[in-house]
C-alpha cells in the first residue's frame, strides 16, 4: 500500500449500491457499476448515474500501511518444475472454453437481487428499491459462492439454474464486504437436483489461460469469456476499499459477470468481481487464497471474520540518506513506521521510527516488497491479510541501531469513520428536531459523486486522517436541524461535530444518547467543533420532540439498535431495582 496504481477499476458487477474507491486528486478513480435491465433501467437513470461515479478517497500518502503486506512461503518459493510451467504455458484455445462451459453448465447460475439503500441525509427512511442481476456458482456444502455487491442491501434474492424457466428463492448466509464474497443458500431442494459443485484450484501462473463464466449484459443465456492471466498482486476492491490480492487477465468482464467463476483446466481460479475503467479486456478475479479465507472463517466461526491487518502506517526506505539516518547497515532493508493504530496489538510493541526488517521470517525490501513465486514480488500486507484472527507473527525490527524481535496477535481492525454501512440501517438520535449521527464515509456520498471537494471540508479530512483512541469510539455529528421555535438560531450549526454533552466528552452516539436520556439538569448543553455551544431547557426540549417528529412523519426518535439497547438497559435496571 505505499503507493497507487493510478489506474482505474469499475466493478463488472449487476447489483447493490454504487460505492466507489479514488485516490485523492482523481488518481485511481474505481469504478463499480452494476447492471440493470432495460424495463427497471429508465424509471432509475438518474438514480444510477449519481451513485455509478462515488469515490472513496484510499489513504495511500498518510496511512497508507494500514494493513502490512506478505511474504512469500517457502511453499510459494519459485522451482525448474514452476518455470517449466511458465515456459509451456499456452495461449487460451477452444478445448477450454469447452471444458469450461460443461462445467459451468451445472453449477453456474444467475442472481435476482431486489436492494434498497439507506438515505444517510434522512436517516429513517430507505431509497428507492432497485433490482439488479450478478452471477455465481456451487461449491461443497450446497452453497452458492458469489459477490458481496451482487447481494449487498438486498431485501430478497432469487436464484436461477441455467436452462431452467424456475426461479428458486434464495438467503444470503454470510458477506464478506471488503474481500467482495457472499455465501447464498437455497432450501429448496428440487434446485439441487443435477447440479455440480465446483473445485478450488490454485493461484495461476503467468499467462496461463482462464475462461470467465456468467450472465453478463447483452442476453439472458450463460456467456464464456477466455484470456489469460496477466498480472498477480494486492490491488484495490472497490467494493469494500480494501486492499488485498487479486489476478488481473484480459479476458471480457462485463457488468453482470460479477461472482461468475474463472475456471482453469477443471477448476476454479477464481471469482470475477470488477474491470478496467477506460480499458478494454482488462478485468479483476479474486484469487483462491482470499476464497478460501472467507469460506473456512464462515465455516469456523459462523459469521465473516474479516482480514487482519497489523495497523501500521509504513514509509520506503529507498533513500540512501534515510536509510544511514536510521542506522541500517548497507545489508539490511525494511521499512519505516510512520504511524501505529492505538487499538492494534503492535501499538503494544512497536515505536514510532522503528524500522521493520522481516515479518515472519521473510525479509522485506525497501519497497515494502517480499519475494512471490519466479522472480515476481509482491507488498508484505498480503501475508498479514491471510492470517487468522488472533494469530500470531513474529517481527523483527531495527530500533535505535540495535535489532529486537516482537511477537505481535493480528486481529482485523475498523476504522474511525466506516467506509462502507452494507446491509445496516444507519444510526440516529432526534432531539428537539437536532438530528446526531455518526459520521461515516456513506454519508458523505451523498454529495454527489464528487464529494470530497463538496462535502464539509473538515468531516471529508477528519474521515480520512483520524484514527480511533479507544474501542467502540464514534465521531458524532449533528447531521442538521429541524426547524422548530426550541431550536431557532441553531440551523447554521449543521455538519458541525459534537464533542461534549453537559461537559462530558461523548465515545459514541449510544454514549451521547444515555446523557441526554439522564440529564438531571434544567438546562442541556452541547459543545461543538469550532467552539460552538447549543442551549436547550431540557423539559421543554422533551416536548418539542414529540411535536417535531410528528410534523416530519419520523417513527421514532432513534434507530432501531439504539432503541434496542436503551430497552435492554431498562430491563436490567428494572430486575436490579
Amino acid at each position: 500500500m505505499f503507493s497507487s496504481s493510478g489506474r482505474a477499476v469499475r466493478k463488472l458487477c449487476s447489483s447493490s449500491s454504487c460505492t466507489a474507491v479514488s485516490v485523492i486528486g482523481k488518481r485511481n478513480l474505481l469504478l463499480r457499476e452494476r447492471y440493470i435491465p432495460p424495463p427497471v433501467s429508465s424509471n432509475l437513470a438518474k438514480y444510477s448515474v449519481k451513485r455509478q461515479r462515488r469515490a472513496i478517497p484510499v489513504l495511500f500518502n498518510h496511512f497508507s500501511l494500514y494493513s502490512t503486506k506478505a511474504a512469500a512461503t517457502p511453499a510459494t518459493a519459485a522451482t525448474p518444475a514452476a518455470n517449466n510451467h511458465l515456459e509451456e504455458a499456452s495461449q487460451p484455445n477452444l478445448s477450454d472454453a469447452y471444458s469450461a462451459i460443461e462445467l459451468a453448465l451445472d453449477s453456474v447460475v444467475k442472481i435476482f437481487t431486489v436492494s434498497s439503500s439507506p438515505n444517510y441525509f434522512l436517516p429513517w427512511q430507505n431509497k428507492s428499491q432497485r433490482e439488479t442481476m450478478g452471477s455465481g456458482f456451487v461449491i461443497h456444502g450446497k452453497k452458492i459462492l458469489t459477490n458481496a455487491h451482487v447481494v449487498a442491501d438486498h431485501t430478497f434474492v432469487l436464484v436461477r439454474k441455467h436452462g431452467s424457466p424456475t426461479k428458486y428463492r434464495a438467503e444470503v448466509q454470510a458477506v464478506g464486504h471488503e474481500c467482495d464474497l457472499a455465501i447464498l443458500v437455497v432450501e429448496n431442494e428440487e434446485f439441487w437436483k443435477g447440479m455440480n459443485f465446483l473445485e478450488l484450484g490454485d493461484i495461476p501462473f503467468l499467462q496461463e489461460a482462464v475462461a470467465v463464466v456468467g450472465y453478463p449484459q447483452g442476453g439472458d443465456n450463460i456467456s464464456v469469456t477466455k484470456g489469460v492471466v496477466s498480472r498477480v498482486e494486492p490491488t484495490q476492491y472497490v467494493h469494500g476499499a480494501s486492499q488485498l490480492m487479486a489476478i488481473q487477465i484480459d479476458a471480457a468482464i462485463n457488468p453482470g459477470n460479477s461472482g461468475g467463476p474463472a475456471i482453469m483446466g477443471t477448476k476454479v481460479a477464481g471469482v470475477a468481481f470488477q474491470n478496467l475503467s477506460g480499458a478494454e479486456n482488462i478485468g479483476y478475479i479474486i484469487p483462491v487464497p482470499v476464497i478460501k479465507h472467507f469460506i473456512n472463517g464462515v465455516e469456523e466461526s459462523g459469521k465473516y471474520v474479516g482480514f487482519c491487518s497489523m495497523g501500521l502506517s509504513c514509509q520506503p526506505t529507498e533513500n540512501v540518506q534515510l536509510r544511514k539516518h536510521f542506522g541500517m547497515c548497507p545489508e539490511m532493508t525494511g521499512v519505516l513506521v510512520s504511524k501505529i493504530n492505538p487499538l492494534s496489538d503492535a501499538h503494544r510493541v512497536l515505536k514510532k521510527d522503528d524500522i521493520i526488517l522481516a515479518f515472519d521470517g521473510v525479509p522485506i525490501a525497501n519497497d515494502g516488497t517480499v519475494p512471490f513465486r519466479n522472480r515476481e514480488r509482491i507488498t508484505f500486507d498480503h501475508l498479514v491479510s491471510m492470517k487468522k484472527p488472533n494469530e500470531t507473527a513474529s517481527v523483527r525490527l531495527l530500533r535505535g541501531g540495535e535489532e529486537h524481535e516482537f511477537c505481535i496477535t493480528l486481529r482485523p481492525l475498523q476504522p474511525l469513520v466506516p467506509v462502507h454501512q452494507f446491509d445496516k440501517l444507519p444510526s440516529y438520535y432526534i432531539f428537539a428536531g437536532l438530528v446526531f449521527v455518526p459520521l461515516t464515509q456513506p454519508y458523505l456520498h451523498e454529495y454527489g459523486e464528487e464529494w470530497y471537494n463538496t462535502s464539509p471540508r473538515r468531516l471529508c479530512e477528519r474521515a480520512l486522517r483520524d484514527q480511533p483512541k479507544k474501542a467502540a469510539q464514534q465521531l458524532i455529528i449533528l447531521s442538521q436541524v429541524l426547524m422548530d421555535d426550541i431550536n431557532a438560531g441553531y440551523e447554521r450549526l449543521a455538519e458541525l461535530q459534537v464533542k461534549k454533552v453537559n461537559g462530558i466528552e461523548i465515545d459514541n452516539l449510544k454514549h451521547l444518547c444515555q446523557l441526554v436520556g439522564n440529564c438531571s439538569s434544567e438546562s442541556l448543553r452541547f459543545d461543538l467543533d469550532e467552539d460552538r455551544v447549543i442551549a436547550l431547557n431540557y423539559q421543554s426540549a422533551k416536548v418539542a420532540t414529540s411535536r417535531i417528529l410528528k410534523r416530519h412523519r419520523i417513527p421514532s426518535a432513534m434507530s432501531s439498535d439504539l432503541s434496542a439497547e436503551q430497552n435492554i438497559s431498562e430491563s436490567e435496571s428494572a430486575s436490579s431495582s
